[in-house]
């Protein structure tokens, strides 16, 4: 019943959704993840922002507390998945998914930070909630959207990233999932603990230095096999608009499967759409909702153009894409053979540090999203709660699990996309009065 509702919920529907607001919202915004990605980069160092300038956290520390949630298994055991199952052709469809998605993440970010809430104590409360109650003015859509947002915390934020570093570290280390349960519980308390100012403090140094680590052991692996790149190119291109015939172990892929796990997978990787980055890049330190949202673009770009490319070009030129294997296992395997010995534990330890800052920052998406429905008072619990699942979520299968985050996550995309296509004037008006004021762009020049 699970597999027909998520089959359901992350069909068609869902994915024309999806694709159909990125395609509207870049006509309007007329390419803006173009021609200001530059600038992009120029505003993450925070210096055009005044010292009091409300928020909790620098727009480089909400750009990787974002990313710290989206980089993870995605990465790397979503492409070897879209792969397995779409065949090379999925790539290029999740690089679709990626362009487009930088639209939806500006989008998204630019609404949070407009319609976010500032509380006495300085704190921050920001997220498609807000913006579906305030500025669509539809408190019920921003109900259920916190709803989905606690639903997906526990499921894809908290035990399936417990199970992510338990299970290599009980294969290749002999260590017990238990034990590294309640390892981790007790790490991401510490972390939590101290709310969106230390995950950003903590983001801000780990996530930079893990993607580097990953990027680097990719391009020592494509270094062994440097003459397959462009033939890897061309099979992705060509594959997407033609599928793929079976060979060896691979079953063979129709274009719709190119296309439905380019894009799934995809969105899995960046989230852009789903409503979750928001949360954080709400909380920044800047004057401007529009310099938010331009910093927010960079993370699809960073996590599936580059980091999603690099894991896919390893697997493709490795030839082991039609060997049967899937997900993590594919991707190992890919390292390994560019490597021998090495590379597998480049994926191995890449899987749990990537998981691990996953269920911090999803931690503060779920006690956002609490205070949203239960009150403050609700924060406490619902962090102890969050580090007890984690040792549950090590220690037990995780296939039901798995299938209902997948739902949840689809379920977060709806209410947030239906604000995004109702509020898409608002962004055009923000972006437009921004740009055509010199004050408010000085830095450009």
């Amino acid at each position: 019943m699970l597999d027909t509702i998520s089959g359901f919920v992350w069909g068609p529907f869902t994915i024309i959704l999806l694709v159909g607001t990125g395609i509207l919202i870049t006509l309007l915004l007329k390419g803006l993840q173009v021609h200001k990605l530059v600038y992009g980069f120029k505003l993450l160092t925070g210096k055009y922002e005044a010292p009091d300038t409300k928020g909790e956290i620098t727009p480089f520390q909400a750009l990787t507390a974002a990313m710290s949630a989206t980089i993870g298994t995605g990465n790397i055991a979503g492409v070897g998945t879209a792969i397995a199952l779409g065949g090379p052709g999925a790539v290029f469809w999740m690089w679709v998914t990626a362009f487009l998605g930088m639209g939806l993440k500006y989008s998204e970010c630019l609404l949070a930070h407009k319609y976010r809430v500032v509380h006495a104590d300085g704190s921050i409360s920001a997220g498609p909630m807000y913006y579906l109650e305030h500025g669509l003015g539809q408190k019920w859509l921003g109900m259920g959207f916190a709803f989905f947002a606690i639903m997906a915390s526990f499921g894809i934020g908290n035990m399936v990233q417990a199970n992510s570093v338990a299970e290599p570290l009980s294969t290749f280390f002999n260590i017990p999932k238990l034990a590294t349960g309640l390892i981790i519980g007790g790490l991401v308390f510490i972390v939590i603990v101290g709310g969106i100012k230390r995950i950003g403090q903590f983001a801000s140094k780990t996530v930079p230095a893990m993607a580097l680590f990953y990027v680097l052991g990719a391009c020592a692996v494509l270094f062994t096999n440097l003459g397959a790149i462009p033939a890897t190119f061309v099979l992705i291109f060509s594959d997407a608009f033609t599928g793929t015939a079976a060979t060896g172990g691979f079953a063979g892929a129709a274009v719709a499967q190119a296309i439905r796990f380019g894009v799934s997978r995809g969105v899995f990787s960046n989230e852009a759409g789903l409503g979750s980055a928001p949360i954080a890049h709400g909380a920044a330190k800047t004057r401007e909702p529009v310099r938010q949202g331009i910093i927010s673009m960079l993370g699809p770009f960073i996590d599936t153009l580059v980091i999603c490319t690099m894991t896919a070009l390893v697997i493709l030129t490795s030839g082991l894409w039609q060997s049967g294997l899937s997900g993590s296992e594919l991707t190992a395997s890919a390292f390994d053979a560019g490597i021998p010995g090495v590379g597998r534990y480049i994926v191995i330890f890449g899987m749990i540090v990537f998981a691990f800052t996953t269920a911090v920052s999803w931690s503060y998406y779920g006690d956002r999203s609490v205070e949203y429905l239960l009150g403050p008072k609700c924060i406490v619990p619902y962090r102890i709660l969050y580090c007890l699942l984690l040792p549950v979520g090590a220690a037990i299968k995780l296939e039901v699990v798995w299938t209902i985050s997948d739902i949840f996550n689809a379920l977060m995309a709806w209410p947030n996309l239906i604000g995004l296509l109702f509020l898409s004037g608002v962004v055009v008006r923000l972006t437009k009065e921004y740009f055509a004021d010199p004050s408010r762009v000085e830095e450009l020049h």
